[in-house]
């Protein structure tokens, strides 16, 4: 038996999350009478925000430990990156989405899902240069 490609289920969860972001922006919409932009609704904005920081740092995210994972980098090493990118996005997502959120808990959020985008582009720059010197 084949050992299956880790980064792929984690991109299955990640999907769903953005999915629920998704979801929670359009039941905002009605109530707040505003199919487009935010018609001055603080819930709505904060939703809308959570929605797409989500899609703006997800997918750069998972090409990167997509790549990690072609190069044969240890499965045990995407695990961790992995599931440091969901507790990041689910930290931010579920922050941010509150009228008095933490700054600080937002941070941590952002940071984590920053490490990951970084740990991701030295482990491929890395690689790129052990295999070229070859």
């Amino acid at each position: 038996m084949t050992v299956p490609f880790v980064v792929p289920a984690y991109a299955g969860v990640l999907a769903l999350i953005y999915v629920f972001l998704a979801i929670r922006v359009s039941r905002l919409r009605g109530p707040a009478k505003a199919m487009i932009g935010t018609g001055g609704d603080a819930r709505l904005e904060r939703a809308i925000r959570a929605h797409a920081n989500c899609a703006e740092y997800v997918p750069f995210a998972l090409l990167l430990l997509g790549f990690m994972e072609m190069q044969r980098n240890s499965s045990y090493l995407l695990h961790v990156l992995c599931l440091v990118l969901i507790a990041g996005r689910v930290i931010h997502a579920a922050n941010i989405s509150r009228a008095d959120e933490s700054l600080a808990i937002r941070v941590v959020g952002t940071l984590l899902t920053q490490a990951v985008i970084i740990i991701a582009a030295i482990a491929l720059i890395i690689d790129y240069f052990r295999v070229a010197s070859l």
